[in-house]
């Protein structure tokens, strides 16, 4: 960690379970093949009929599919039926990398403007509001977001 990095003393964040951070435009929630495997054996499903249903491939890379919603494009796997006034994910226990780092995102790191903005597009509610974590757990999780490849 550097000294003098803009966060530094940590950044406020609680997930209120808004789901903004799970729709809008259209767009990619990377998952590697770890990861497709967990979210099948949680689904209690073979590896290729979760990818049938619920992955497309980009490229290389494996994505979630989306679901076209009045709130936008919803993960197929974002649940806003089950908790009144929330909206949940239904594979919580085996999200992918990009989901459980959020909204400590290389992308939403660079600046404070940055961190802003994203508060602001997304809009995220639980960004600088709740629980203190410190520089180290944001950089571990910062850290675990990467390319997806399939194997």
């Amino acid at each position: 960690m550097m000294a003098d990095e803009w966060f530094a003393d940590g950044l406020r964040f609680t997930c209120t379970s808004c789901g903004n951070c799970c729709t809008g435009p259209q767009g990619y929630v990377w998952l590697n093949a770890e990861e497709g495997r967990r979210i099948a054996a949680l689904l209690g499903i073979e590896e290729e009929v979760f990818r049938r249903r619920y992955a497309r491939k980009v490229g290389s890379r494996w994505s979630l599919n989306e679901v076209h919603t009045e709130h936008g494009y919803d993960c197929v796997f974002l649940d806003r039926q089950s908790e009144p006034e929330k909206a949940v994910c239904s594979v919580y226990e085996a999200r992918p990398a990009q989901c459980r780092s959020w909204p400590f995102w290389p992308e939403n790191l660079l600046s404070r403007r940055h961190w802003l903005t994203t508060k602001r597009v997304t809009p995220c509610p639980g960004m600088d509001r709740g629980e203190l974590i410190p520089a180290e757990e944001i950089h571990r999780r910062r850290d675990t977001v990467a390319p997806a490849t399939e194997e």
